[in-house]
């Protein structure tokens, strides 16, 4: 079983930058490929970015390409995205979901077995 916490989230003017946070239990996050997924209210939750297990590999929805940065930290167990540039249309409740199968970098929900309780983040003046 493998238990995500997403952090960072909140309230932001457009044009600023939030960094959200999300931190995994067990001792194989490494072997994980993690996904960031964002849901706005009366819409599908859909794919932001993902990355490797060993952080060699990217993907990136492109509405955020140029301005929204994944990264992990094996040994804190944690995965990042640096989100720049922000609009308003970014407003979303995120999720981070980790993917077991070391080797498969999907952008599809159904292959990411375990979620996080989301993380609000507003874009507003």
């Amino acid at each position: 079983q493998v238990q995500l916490v997403e952090s960072g989230g909140g309230l932001v003017q457009p044009e600023g930058s939030l960094r959200l946070s999300c931190a995994a239990s067990g001792r194989t996050f490494s072997t994980y490929t993690m996904g960031w997924f964002r849901q706005a209210p009366g819409k599908e939750r859909a794919f932001v970015a993902l990355i490797n297990w060993n952080g060699g590999r990217t993907a990136y929805a492109d509405s955020v390409k140029g301005r929204f940065t994944i990264s992990r930290d094996n040994a804190k167990n944690t995965v990042y995205l640096q989100m720049s540039s922000l609009r308003p249309e970014d407003t979303a409740v995120y999720y981070c979901a980790a993917d077991t199968t070391t080797w498969r970098t999907s952008k599809e929900l159904f292959d990411y077995e375990y979620w996080g309780q989301g993380t609000q983040v507003t874009v507003s003046s």
